[in-house]
């Protein structure tokens, strides 16, 4: 995994929705500045955990079960304000509150973990650069 997160290399996972049966995608979009913080899953379990503790818990398909976002590892938990619901109802929008820092484990450029997107996709030459600013 940490080379994927460090890689410079783009190497999409176009199978991975393939093991995540039983999961929607979900949108987590900060409530106040609309950034998107990331993109996870959620099971049922994981939405009445949600709706239960009103903070972010997710379905972590890498582990294979419920993800209680900042409270194992990075402390950066996230107050679920609404949660949307599209069309097809087969994905969810999350606008949150940060009770912490950021939402990635991972840091961009300047050492920070404000998202997930941390990268950009160079479209002239191909592969990956870390964003600064």
């Amino acid at each position: 995994m940490q080379s994927i997160e460090e890689a410079t290399e783009l190497r999409l996972d176009f199978e991975k929705l393939d093991a995540v049966r039983g999961a929607l995608p979900v949108a987590v979009q900060d409530a106040k500045t609309r950034e998107v913080l990331l993109i996870a899953y959620t099971n049922a379990e994981a939405l009445r955990e949600t709706l239960r503790l009103r903070q972010l818990v997710l379905y972590s398909t890498s582990r294979g079960r419920l993800w209680y976002k900042g409270a194992e590892e990075s402390g950066n938990a996230f107050r679920v304000e609404e949660i949307r619901v599209n069309c097809e109802q087969n994905s969810l929008v999350y606008l949150v509150t940060p009770l912490g820092g950021g939402i990635c484990h991972t840091q961009n450029a300047e050492g920070k973990h404000r998202n997930c997107y941390y990268r950009r996709l160079n479209m002239d030459r191909g592969g990956l650069e870390f964003i600064v600013g």
